[in-house]
């Protein structure tokens, strides 16, 4: 994989000193293009045909929702790249026996949703679709599903939200950038068309984008679950949060890694929300 990206890089690099904007046209959309998370097995969509299904809509995309119904306070999922709500499986599961309500929908790009590229700022307009149609009292978020739901939140400052938990979550978009320059081998032509285009569309370059600042603005209690083994995001993402985050708690585990989907972050889960 490392000989196959660093060879579309060098490729993506070529194009640079011929067309800068198109070179950075194709490093971003590469970036923005999940290769898994579309399609479900024979289980997952088992699994899925559990659930009440409903499309929302965002800008003429469509947002796949999934319920389960319960008596007790509603709780909003939402997974992190390259996955599909069926991420979530196991803390469903327990959730449903405790009653809950639960929501859980595919991010953009992603299982049964629209768009034909992701990133977590389109996400965080989907998380704000669906909390308008469900009204959370808790979102989960995983990865960059817990990176959108900072962004959803400190932009529409839901005061009905009582508590959000983010699991492995990354705390700002120069990392997650930079990961991906260092990937691919990206020359400083493509690294700064990138940021340019960034900046043309949505009016702030990557740096702006930062979560674990954003959160200085974010009164909602929260939970911060990060692994200090995280190969994917960095743990010190984790205390850039933590740094921040007035109202926030942070638990440390070693050895569950990014994906953080067992039993012992479901009972990190259980005691908090329950609280």
């Amino acid at each position: 994989m490392n000989f196959i990206s660093k060879t579309i890089g060098l490729l993506i690099n070529i194009v640079s000193y011929i067309s800068p904007k198109a070179a950075g046209n194709l490093a971003l959309s590469l970036f923005s293009k999940p290769l898994k998370g579309k399609k479900f097995n024979e289980k997952e969509t088992d699994f899925l045909d559990t659930a009440f299904k409903e499309e929302l809509e965002h800008e003429g995309l469509n947002i796949m929702t999934y319920r389960w119904l319960g008596k007790s306070k509603t709780i909003l999922l939402a997974h992190g790249w390259e996955s599909n709500a069926t991420r979530w499986r196991p803390l469903i599961e327990n959730l449903k026996a405790q009653n809950y309500n639960i929501i859980a929908l595919d991010a953009p790009a992603h299982g049964r949703s629209g768009s034909k590229s992701f990133n977590a700022i389109l996400y965080s307009e989907f998380i704000n679709i669906v909390s308008k149609k469900f009204n959370p009292d808790i979102i989960i978020g995983h990865s960059v599903g817990g990176m959108a739901t900072v962004f959803y939140q400190y932009k529409y400052q839901n005061t009905a939200l009582e508590k959000l938990v983010l699991l492995g979550a990354p705390s700002n978009f120069t990392g997650v950038f930079n990961r991906y320059v260092q990937m691919m081998g990206y020359n400083k032509k493509v690294d700064k068309q990138m940021g340019e285009i960034v900046l043309e569309k949505y009016g702030h370059l990557p740096a702006y984008f930062s979560a674990g600042d954003f959160t200085k603005e974010i009164n909602t209690s929260a939970l911060l679950i990060h692994d200090e083994r995280d190969r994917i995001i960095p743990y010190q993402d984790a205390k850039h949060f933590e740094q921040n985050y007035i109202n926030a708690q942070l638990i440390t585990t070693q050895g569950f890694g990014h994906s953080l989907n067992n039993e012992t972050i479901t009972e990190y889960i259980n005691n908090y929300i329950t609280n």
